[in-house]
């Protein structure tokens, strides 16, 4: 019976191949008229230029070198700041930085949500579940279940399993539209990635206003800065769906984390919930994120397609006696001699090629259970699987500063109550607490502890606060 079905499956070994194989040209955006949401249209040259392998390549490992040679430089004047960080000017960019940033994470956070309502289909609706899988896994084609667009690898070319859709590629020149509503990529994923993948480069400006500081940056903050580079390029350059994750959530997280700069550069006190909270909020949404972008790798969905064949049957014109009974009024002298010679199965063949026929049209409809991966191509398989390996780390670090802390924590409170007993309520606090440390020893590894955020000429009487990429 026909049915709409989600279930976890372990993806293709033959997926896990680098280089990607065969992967698809990038799609730019369509250009349409401009808006708030939409203020410029991005050239379509430009946009696959700046998706060329080479150029995130060259920008990281520029920004790895230059960091690590300037850090050596702080060293060696034993760590004094720069004579530019104490000028107004530049305090002044400090600040236009955040507010840019700030704003412009905002602006991307607004774009993706309308982007996913858009582009959600809800599990309540006829196609269920599957229909909300089919919306989160395949980012190009008409709307509705059955009617996405993907990459084939073997045929290096787009394919469907919707016929009407397939009527769409084929007046494309095989090409997913670019206009066609309903769908993430079309419905903004390809506009608001591209420039957020942009921002990553922007970003390293963090880095150098540090270092301008004549503080120390670390190695883990490097790998942050130059690994989102490679993992936004990936996700955009093969156009793997889950990279509306980190769009989505990252452009979140960091209006308010450029928001809180701002407002600490201006000496605005910000409530310690608030600081915990936006802490956590950095150090979840690696956890959350890599594993959110993991699972497309294990589901697979089922749903029913149906598909009309127009079938032609040739059939003799004369059916009242088999063709065996029809060939020997057919034959004559020169035909007899064949058959003396080669047997009945020439003459058969002949006779039924010169007996009369005509031809039967008829429409056959068949309705059968498709079962599609979320993931089908090694090129967006490597997109994923390159951001889970880059968050990794960082992840790793919570989880060991997470231990480390509830241990010392659950060893101070037990020497501080003796052997009294200790209720949940006690657990859950020192699980809080450790989550909050372990937070905060992570931002301080990836992004280089206190830092003075004025850049005032005023020595260290400015407002201080943590400086994150």
């Amino acid at each position: 019976m026909s049915n709409f079905q989600v279930w976890g499956s372990l993806p293709d070994a033959g997926l896990f191949n680098f280089p990607p194989a065969n992967p698809p040209a990038p799609i730019p955006p369509a250009h349409v008229p401009t808006s708030i949401l939409r203020p410029f249209n991005i050239p379509d040259n430009l946009y696959v230029s700046a998706l060329d392998a080479r150029v995130p390549l060259t920008i990281a490992v520029a920004y790895a070198i230059t960091a690590k040679l300037l850090n050596k430089y702080n060293k060696a004047r034993k760590n004094k700041p720069w004579g530019i960080s104490k000028t107004r000017p530049f305090f002044c960019f400090v600040v236009l930085h955040n507010i840019f940033l700030a704003v412009y994470s905002a602006w991307t956070f607004w774009g993706m949500v309308g982007v996913m309502r858009r582009s959600f289909v809800s599990p309540f609706g006829p196609g269920g579940v599957a229909a909300t899988a089919d919306a989160f896994c395949r980012p190009q084609g008409p709307r509705g279940l059955g009617n996405s667009v993907y990459f084939n690898e073997t045929t290096g070319s787009w394919d469907t399993a919707s016929q009407s859709t397939a009527a769409l590629l084929l007046s494309n020149n095989g090409m997913p539209s670019t206009t066609e509503p309903g769908r993430m990529w079309n419905e903004g994923l390809n506009y608001y990635g591209w420039i957020f993948y942009l921002s990553k480069f922007y970003e390293v400006l963090d880095t150098f206003i540090i270092l301008a500081k004549g503080k120390y940056s670390s190695t883990l903050q490097t790998y942050h800065h130059a690994g989102a580079m490679m993992c936004m390029w990936a996700g955009m350059r093969y156009m793997a769906v889950p990279i509306w994750i980190f769009c989505l959530f990252n452009s979140f997280i960091h209006s308010l984390m450029y928001t809180y700069y701002t407002l600490t550069a201006f000496s605005i006190r910000i409530p310690t919930f608030m600081k915990r909270m936006l802490t956590s909020m950095q150090i979840t949404q690696f956890i959350i994120g890599a594993s959110c972008a993991m699972v497309h790798s294990f589901i697979t969905y089922v749903y029913p397609i149906t598909v009309t064949h127009v079938v032609t049957e040739e059939s003799p014109a004369t059916q009242s006696a088999p063709i065996d009974y029809i060939i020997p009024t057919a034959v004559s002298a020169l035909d007899s001699l064949k058959q003396l010679i080669f047997g009945t199965g020439e003459v058969a063949g002949e006779a039924a090629a010169a007996a009369p026929s005509h031809s039967k049209t008829t429409t056959v409809t068949r309705t059968y259970d498709l079962v599609q991966p979320c993931i089908l191509t090694t090129s967006e398989t490597f997109a994923i699987w390159i951001n889970v390996v880059y968050l990794a780390p960082l992840t790793y670090l919570f989880v060991s500063f997470f231990i480390a802390s509830y241990v010392k924590r659950s060893n101070a409170a037990q020497k501080l109550k003796g052997q009294a007993a200790r209720g949940m309520s006690d657990e859950v606090t020192l699980a809080e607490k450790a989550g909050w440390e372990a937070a905060r020893n992570v931002e301080r590894e990836v992004y280089g502890g206190e830092q003075n955020e004025d850049g005032a000429s005023n020595g260290n009487s400015g407002p201080k606060s943590k400086r994150r990429a």
